[in-house]
């Protein structure tokens, strides 16, 4: 490591510590030749999560875009942002388990089914732009899946 203050690459570590709740280690070090102290911080190197588009296009995958579409989607509904930061986090992770590439289907599915979860008018509202809806029929046919999968069964009398 280089010393910021004189450019020597002749250093010492004086105290290595967790940080970031154990995602990165924290080091004191030294300049021998300077003697001056700095502070380093060594994480590990995350693989970039790369997203096929439906027209082949590969980007980055971003979280603020899922958090994005969220928001709209929870617009003037009782949903706080620590729940729709949760639900991203928790579709990134699903995303970065599956594959270094995952589709935008996969993604979209995924906040589907952890905003059915989260509140009912959001995922119809979410579902309509994911899934095209064409008119009040589609919307028709996804709240009689969305009470069919919800609503209690009664026992046969």
């Amino acid at each position: 490591m280089r010393c910021p203050w004189c450019l020597v690459d002749d250093d010492r570590v004086v105290d290595s510590r967790l940080a970031e709740d154990g995602a990165a280690i924290r080091r004191r070090r030294e300049c021998v030749a300077c003697g001056h102290r700095f502070t380093t911080f060594e994480r590990p190197e995350e693989v970039p999560l790369l997203v096929t588009k439906r027209s082949g296009v590969r980007e980055p995958f971003d979280r603020a875009k899922v958090i994005q579409g969220l928001r709209a989607a929870t617009k003037n509904r009782p949903v706080d942002d620590g729940a729709l930061d949760r639900l991203a986090r928790e579709v990134e992770d699903l995303v970065r388990d599956a594959a270094p590439t995952a589709t935008t289907q996969l993604i979209g599915v995924a906040v589907l089914e952890r905003l059915r979860a989260v509140d009912d008018v959001s995922y119809l509202r979410f579902a309509s732009v994911y899934k095209g809806f064409a008119d009040a029929d589609d919307f028709q046919r996804e709240v009689g899946l969305l009470t069919k999968e919800t609503a209690p069964k009664r026992p046969a009398p």
